[in-house]
């Protein structure tokens, strides 16, 4: 096989150096000619024009100009000839013929073909060699497999074999409309070329496959995003662009198949399309692992199918409000996000504050992303298996939280051959103290979505010290923003991305996110109005956020998936309104017998500034261990001392026990005197560093944890602090 020299480009050679031009000596002109001696007739004015009576300079016809030539030697690469002969086979370099002493050697090798496992009876050609096992011994003859479901008959008197011999064979016939196909002894003697052949077949999309291929043989490509060791055979889940199937295979009972395909490979699966249990499997012949530049193209096609299939089918909202149309790329964002990790088999962990706003948020993303999952995901139970939603007491991502989301994640790839999820907070994440528990998630490389509204701390050209840790963060704080846009709004805005099918069933939850987290803004406005529309009024928003903040204290680490459904009016409405009812009647009579404790014992006085500062010891002077929280009980009787003195007052509650305060304080606070309950904090820890102080929230609510043998200094000091406020 001739072939231009790439070294020479077939010149045939190499251009080594330069040297001076000996006929011009550099100059790159050969000498001067009068021009007007050779052109007659033309006027003076054309002679002058075209300046013809001048001497012009003649470029040298050695160098061209150039005033240098080139020196060369021969191509060492193809010696001179300029171009190259190659092996037809392998390509290598040979002085004559078509074939290298290697190939040559092969061609008169006679070839045994070793049939792909996949392989049918197609395959075959009568007259070819091929390798097979013996499977079963008779008096009349052997029957050889040449692949998992291709058998052939070799015809012998008293064969001298034994069942799991191998041996070669000839193709002497094939009797296709018996499917049988005889075998004759291969006569081949010394060396031999062994062949492995691949099986010729069109990919197919798992969406295309139907119960109607039943019984038909197929070839998918696709990433293994989960395997499962069963008593029986190995079930490998493969996803490609378009969905996710499952692919059975088997040697032995209980034992791993194919140990060399881990989750995250590129795959090859051939094999017949079964039902099990009504769902669509794959017994597979064959499960290749692809590798190089066939795995990268097949991963690079995929990738971008599904992207494009993530991308968020509307990213409109619902409130066409400012802050809200500045935050709409960072929800697109997340929402593609979460799209994505359905799409690639993760699992999605849900992390939410365990009060009215943050299991609105919660859940309205649960209502997104199981449909999705059901839809994209054969298996029945994938909503119990690809997605948890679990409540956090505190609000923000503690320690006690992420060590159980680790343990349960990494026990799940251990045990189910599951992916690592994806960690979604809502209502929690943005503040520095979930620094610490969203260090470890990046330590085992965990993606994570936040969408919160607490104060992330200083924003520094658009970004807060959280954002080293998170992929994506959703906060109106980042857009110049505050805490009067609800987790629970921007999570609902986010789920009707994901799935806009569910935005109808959630149009009243940022209503009662709203009214739950006592959100005062315009924003906050429209969605109460928007939940009026859909038959909430005001008041029963507010007993529908009572009894989810009262059932949620019972519910501790539960998600209680079924009855928060039916407390936000997604299932039954009759039971909706019975429950919420009990629920809020209950509270009710708790949060009286409470505040009977609580509001003889509670201090009151007005700093010079006009504060009125309100302190409560609820170690001492309210019920333990049950409705409402220390939390709740002082955000019940601040709401006390705000009817009796007015929201334009500027009052400050605090509720301390042994080793932790709750504060809560009116807009006028912080409208007048610039109160951030988070700056002050800091404040604080910086001046008292022995007392451990920490905590955090909104800016006129929030907690405060400290050392116990100094909480006197520590509550003298906040006191202080807000004594000092002067008005803005």
């Amino acid at each position: 096989m001739k072939k231009t020299c790439s070294k020479c480009k077939g010149k045939g050679s190499t251009v080594v150096s330069y040297k001076i031009c000996e006929t011009c000596h550099g100059t790159g002109v050969t000498g001067q000619v009068n021009i007007k001696n050779h052109l007659k007739g033309l006027s003076g004015g054309a002679r002058e024009r075209f300046q013809l009576d001048e001497e012009q300079e003649v470029p040298c016809s050695v160098c061209n100009g150039k005033g240098e030539v080139e020196v060369t030697e021969e191509c060492l690469e193809c010696k001179g000839k300029g171009e190259l002969n190659l092996c037809t086979k392998c390509g290598r370099a040979i002085e004559k013929g078509d074939y290298c002493d290697d190939c040559k050697d092969k061609q008169d090798k006679p070839k045994v073909y070793v049939l792909h496992p996949a392989s049918e009876l197609s395959d075959l050609d009568i007259g070819e060699h091929y390798k097979g096992k013996i499977t079963r011994v008779e008096d009349y003859g052997v029957f050889v497999s040449l692949s998992k479901k291709l058998y052939g008959l070799l015809r012998l008197r008293n064969p001298p074999y034994s069942v799991g011999d191998e041996l070669f064979v000839q193709v002497m016939e094939i009797k296709h409309n018996r499917g049988e196909v005889d075998l004759a002894p291969a006569a081949i003697k010394g060396t031999y070329e062994l062949v492995k052949l691949k099986k010729d077949m069109p990919r197919t999309r798992i969406v295309d496959v139907t119960p109607r291929m039943k019984g038909k043989n197929i070839r998918l490509v696709g990433e293994i995003i989960q395997i499962q060791q069963t008593s029986g055979p190995t079930i490998f889940t493969v996803s490609d662009e378009t969905g996710i199937t499952w692919a059975a295979a088997f040697d032995e009972p209980g034992v791993r198949v194919y140990p060399n395909i881990n989750i995250d490979n590129m795959v090859e699966v051939m094999g017949e399309v079964s039902l099990h249990g009504g769902k669509i499997q794959i017994e597979s012949e064959s499960i290749d692992r692809l590798h190089g530049s066939e795995a990268t193209e097949a991963r690079r096609l995929i990738d971008e199918a599904l992207d494009a299939r993530a991308e968020p089918e509307n990213d409109q909202l619902i409130q066409d409000a400012p802050i809200l149309q500045k935050l709409r790329p960072r929800l697109r964002t997340a929402a593609k996000s979460i799209r994505r990790a359905v799409m690639d088999g993760r699992s999605i962990l849900v992390r939410h504050h365990a009060d009215a706003d943050g299991i609105c948020a919660g859940v309205a993303v649960e209502k997104a992303v199981i449909p999705l999952l059901q839809d994209i995901n054969p298996a029945n139970d994938a909503e119990w298996h690809y997605f948890r939603r679990s409540p956090s007491k505190a609000p923000f991502y503690e320690i006690e939280d992420v060590v159980k989301d680790l343990s349960f994640a990494l026990e799940d790839l251990q045990r189910h051959g599951q992916k690592l999820p994806l960690i979604v907070l809502l209502d929690n994440g943005s503040t520095e103290e979930d620094i610490l528990a969203l260090l470890k998630v990046k330590i085992y490389d965990l993606e994570v979505v936040v969408v919160d509204h607490h104060y992330p701390g200083e924003v520094t050209e658009g970004k807060v010290a959280v954002d080293d840790y998170v992929d994506v963060h959703v906060n109106p704080y980042l857009e110049g923003g505050d805490s009067q846009v609800t987790a629970g709004a921007l999570a609902v805005e986010l789920a009707q991305m994901i799935n806009p099918e569910v935005k109808e069933r959630l149009l009243h939850l940022p209503g009662i996110a709203a009214v739950g987290d006592h959100a005062r803004s315009t924003e906050a406005k429209w969605y109460i109005n928007l939940a009026k529309e859909k038959g909430y009024d005001e008041e029963d928003l507010e007993k529908i956020a009572t009894a989810i903040d009262f059932e949620a204290f019972y519910l501790r680490f539960m998600n209680g998936r079924g009855i928060m459904d039916t407390i936000l009016g997604l299932g039954n409405r009759e039971k909706h309104t019975k429950l919420v009812d009990a629920l809020y009647k209950e509270s009710q009579r708790r949060v009286e017998w409470q505040l009977a404790a609580a509001m003889p014992n509670l201090k009151t006085q007005e700093f010079p500034n006009g504060i009125v500062f309100n302190v409560l010891d609820v170690e001492k002077y309210a019920h333990k261990f049950t409705f409402p929280a220390p939390g709740k009980t002082c955000g019940f009787v601040h709401d006390q001392m705000v009817q009796k003195l007015g929201e334009e007052t500027p009052i400050i509650t605090l509720a301390y026990g042994p080793d932790f305060g709750v504060i809560r304080a009116t807009d006028a606070v912080n409208e007048i005197f610039g109160f951030n309950l988070n700056t002050i904090i800091l404040q604080l820890a910086g001046e008292i560093p022995e007392a451990g102080i920490d905590g955090g929230g909104h800016e006129c609510a929030g907690s405060l944890k400290f050392v116990e043998g100094l909480s006197k200094k520590v509550l003298q000091k906040f006191a202080g602090k807000v004594a000092g406020l002067k008005s803005t």
